[in-house]
């Protein structure tokens, strides 16, 4: 056994120490171990691509599988730090049920215990499949994850952070695995355990102009993890703590652009994960709404606002959003509307709540008053900020009772955390069904 896979386990636990499970089983391969993450107990196994390139087969994947079990037993995260180049073909039939085993088992427990998958060197073929079924997948910069054994493995980390299979990336396999430690230590142990706590200090940040900003400036110092950082641009998702306590920040930045599908499957994605593991979901919108040109619509537009929506109506766990500048039409719907998705909605004082952007609505509702106007654009910009004073303002939105409040910027924090305390308590009941059937 290397000492690249046991190195790598030691970076994980708590002062290095860890217990190896079947330490005396004769295959090479794997070490699969459980030990302690900032106090909490964690299963882990680590591959060994020095030993048959790290093939698995069917006495491999059973010391995996044991991990699998255990957790399910116990109720206790899985962190799996993949670096294998696939299936070991001498075991041939053999080795494909094995993996099969395997992914079933990490489909039967996602959602139950938090799953993190680190790719510290190749991930290939099947390995590449249960590592992108973890809940969160961290990637060394010069990792690779494919299926295709004649994909161009350089730059494959770079490419799955870009199109969404990686979450985070990190600068080489030890950093990584700390981002693992850092993300298990955020997480529950499981979906019936309590969010940990943590002392914490403000921040002292400013409220800034955008999603990220923003976070600075209402989550507690030095707690913030970026997920998904080069997917999806116009969309913000980390995972950080509040007075103390674990949430999912959500955002949409404006100055990015409307919404596309990577953003509405981004955020979607991260909302699920939230609320499997009841995470609070605070949500910063500032949005004009969802791309709707030709080839948007071309490439299933409504599918993916559908996407979005579903996932958050279908959320339990508590859901706060913040109004910070426009939300206009099915965009305000689906994250933060109060009749379909939010459990508290607030919003700033220049906030815009439309059900379609002003300009659209001065020119359907105020057209005769635009005939004549010798600067047609300077008039249809007048007439919206009248309709935004008159029907569209965070004022009038908290006085249709469509927001709970208007909130200024420096207050935002406490008006969460003072929401977030008030609604810990939430229960809702669900009709009984087997699962949504949530767009793909």
């Amino acid at each position: 056994m290397s000492d690249t896979a046991m190195q790598r386990l030691t970076y994980l636990f708590d002062n290095g120490e860890f217990t190896e499970i079947g330490s005396l089983v004769k295959s090479g391969g794997v070490i699969t171990a459980y030990g302690y993450v900032e106090g909490s107990p964690v299963y882990a196994f680590s591959q060994d691509v020095s030993v048959n390139s790290g093939a698995v087969g069917v006495t491999q994947a059973e010391k995996i599988a044991k991990v699998y079990d255990l957790a399910s037993r116990t109720g206790v995260p899985v962190v799996g730090i993949y670096d294998s180049c696939g299936a070991d073909l001498s075991d041939g039939f053999g080795a494909l049920d094995a993996y099969g085993e395997l992914l079933k088992r990490v489909s039967e427990l996602s959602g139950v215990v938090p799953q993190i998958s680190v790719v510290a060197g190749v991930c290939a073929g099947c390995s590449a499949m249960m590592a992108a079924g973890a809940d969160i997948v961290i990637a060394a910069k010069d990792a690779a994850i494919f299926t295709s054994p004649n994909s161009k493995i350089s730059d494959l980390a770079e490419n799955a952070a870009k199109n969404g299979t990686v979450s985070v990336t990190a600068e080489n396999d030890e950093q990584a695995i700390k981002k693992a430690r850092e993300l298990a230590a955020k997480l529950p142990q499981n979906n019936l355990s309590p969010l940990p706590m943590y002392e914490f200090e403000e921040s002292g940040e400013a409220f800034g102009a955008n999603a990220a900003e923003q976070a600075k400036a209402i989550c507690d110092a030095d707690s913030i993890t970026v997920l998904g950082e080069e997917y999806g641009k116009c969309a913000y998702t980390a995972l950080a703590t509040i007075g103390g306590s674990t949430v999912g920040v959500c955002g949409t930045d404006i100055s990015s652009g409307k919404l596309t599908d990577d953003d509405c499957s981004k955020l979607a994605r991260f909302v699920r994960l939230c609320d499997a593991f009841a995470v609070p979901v605070i949500t910063l919108v500032n949005t004009e709404g969802f791309e709707a040109d030709d080839a948007a619509e071309m490439a299933g537009a409504v599918k993916s606002m559908t996407r979005l929506a579903h996932s958050y109506a279908e959320a339990t766990t508590v859901k706060l959003a913040v109004i910070t500048g426009k939300a206009y039409g099915a965009a305000y719907i689906a994250l933060a509307g109060k009749n379909a998705n939010a459990d508290m909605t607030f919003a700033l004082p220049n906030a815009v709540i439309s059900p379609v952007d002003p300009l659209a609505a001065a020119e359907i509702l105020r057209h005769d008053d635009l005939k004549g106007a010798e600067d047609t654009e300077a008039k249809r910009r007048e007439l919206a900020a009248e309709y935004v004073e008159a029907s569209a303002s965070a004022v009038k939105a908290a006085e249709h009772g469509s927001i709970d409040a208007v909130t200024e910027a420096e207050n935002v924090r406490s008006t969460l955390i003072n929401a977030l305390d008030i609604m810990s308590g939430k229960r809702i009941s669900r009709l009984p069904k087997k699962h949504s059937n949530i767009p793909m």
